[in-house]
């Protein structure tokens, strides 16, 4: 079933003129999957890393080597340098990425369950040293920084994967919109901070 989610970050992205990148992890390709299941995705749509491997993140996305081995790749700064990472690669105006632990196991000492979603999109620096949490103080999607969630959620291993997609793409549309809405059926949900 097509999330609500992805059909309006595609006509938002459309609208504007603008593209979208995918960074995955935990998710292994599911959020580009869940966009390129819209019709007319080519319009907005990139491309996608799927990267699973760490050596991935730092070889790949430019994720930096002294955070993954200091925090694991699990971390809010590591998934806002993977959005910003693709974003670069692939070209494009936005991009998205996902960190976490669908389980069975904990993964780099954090519990199954344990997920990070980022943004970044125009105006985004891609320095390292940011904090993963950041908005621009003007106040404008269109300016902001990057934005990280930190998300805890209960569930199978489908369930985190599936509910980490869904988060990613509603995260991506608050900042398209400009809106700031609630994380409806995440469960122990943190916004901007976390890490």
């Amino acid at each position: 079933m097509l999330a609500k989610s992805a059909v309006e970050v595609l006509r938002l992205l459309v609208e504007r003129g603008e593209t979208l990148a995918v960074a995955e992890s935990l998710t292994g390709g599911l959020v580009a999957a869940e966009v390129t299941s819209a019709p007319g995705a080519s319009r907005a749509f990139k491309g996608s890393v799927t990267s699973y491997a760490t050596e991935v993140k730092r070889d790949l996305l430019g994720v930096d080597a002294d955070l993954l081995a200091e925090r694991g790749a699990v971390d809010g700064e590591v998934a806002l340098q993977m959005a910003r990472g693709v974003r670069a690669l692939l070209g494009a105006d936005w991009g998205v990425a996902t960190t976490g632990v669908a389980g069975p196991e904990r993964q780099d000492g954090q519990p199954v369950g344990t997920v990070f979603v980022a943004v970044a999109g125009p105006g985004a620096s891609d320095r390292p040293e940011t904090d993963g949490c950041l908005e621009s103080g003007s106040g404008s999607a269109l300016r902001s920084e990057g934005k990280v969630a930190a998300l805890r959620l209960n569930g199978n291993r489908t369930e985190i994967r599936m509910e980490s997609v869904r988060s990613v793409l509603e995260l991506l549309l608050d900042q398209l919109s400009g809106e700031r809405t609630g994380n409806g059926r995440a469960q122990d949900t943190e916004q901007n901070g976390g890490t």
